[in-house]
């Protein structure tokens, strides 16, 4: 039990210091809005475990040992860059629903 606490602790550590850098104070003042707020940063945790999952199967690698911090990081860096793809110009890319 003792290092699934260490696991979960670690998860806090990713979700409270890193991905949102500093910042735990949520901006919203309404219940609903707070909560909104809290489940975006969840899903946002999950996409860069999600991504570290990723990498780490295509590289043969245990994902505990991929970076958080470094795959923050590099989405960050990233990011910028997909934003400015239109939806549109990834459907193109999409191969055609066979059903």
């Amino acid at each position: 039990m003792y290092q699934e606490r260490w696991e979960i602790e670690g998860a806090f550590d990713e979700f409270k210091t890193h991905l949102r850098a500093g910042r735990f104070v949520l901006r919203s003042k309404a219940p609903d809005l707070v909560l909104q707020e809290l489940y975006g940063l969840l899903l946002a945790h999950f996409t860069v475990r999600s991504l570290q999952h990723e990498a780490a199967l295509k590289a043969d690698l245990d994902p505990d040992e991929l970076s958080f911090v470094h795959t923050v990081r590099v989405v960050r860096r990233k990011l910028p860059r997909l934003i400015s793809i239109p939806p549109s110009a990834v459907a193109y890319r999409l191969p055609a629903n066979p059903g």
